[in-house]
């Protein structure tokens, strides 16, 4: 999934955002949903003190609104359970655009290993969930 990435921002020539250039480099997701989303996308959203992302239920929202918003999709069959695949009829390198969609939203990284086993809005919120929880019991025992 590396090898598609990197082929499809090498294709697109897409250049890392100044706000990812000042967090040390451009190993972090290229700002590239503008290219891909018909309909817009919101900003990232700015986490809260404890540093969560919200609820578990407004995570499943807010990555339900985004699968809604990829221009591939029609908005009307998106569910938290639609298989990606299946239901939505996505190839790999749309599901490939739509990891990359995420990490932009949420300012996560999703390793592809991770990304591979993500086939639905809900499994995508779990593994956001699950990520936030973990960072900050990381931070919290620096």
């Amino acid at each position: 999934m590396q090898a598609v990435r990197a082929l499809v921002l090498q294709h697109l020539r897409l250049r890392t955002p100044p706000s990812v250039a000042a967090r040390g480099g451009g190993a972090g997701p290229p700002a590239v949903a503008q290219c891909w989303f018909s309909r817009g996308m919101s900003a990232p959203a700015e986490q809260d003190g404890d540093g969560s992302s919200g609820s578990e239920s407004a995570v499943r929202a807010r990555v339900v609104d985004l699968v809604k918003k990829f221009d591939k999709i029609d908005a009307d069959k998106v569910t938290e359970t639609a298989d990606f695949q299946k239901d939505l009829s996505l190839d790999s390198l749309d599901r490939v655009e739509l990891v990359m969609a995420f990490e932009q939203e949420f300012s996560i990284e999703i390793p592809d290993d991770k990304a591979d086993k993500l086939s639905c809005c809900a499994d995508v919120a779990k593994h956001i969930i699950s990520e936030s929880q973990s960072s900050n019991k990381n931070a919290g025992s620096s």
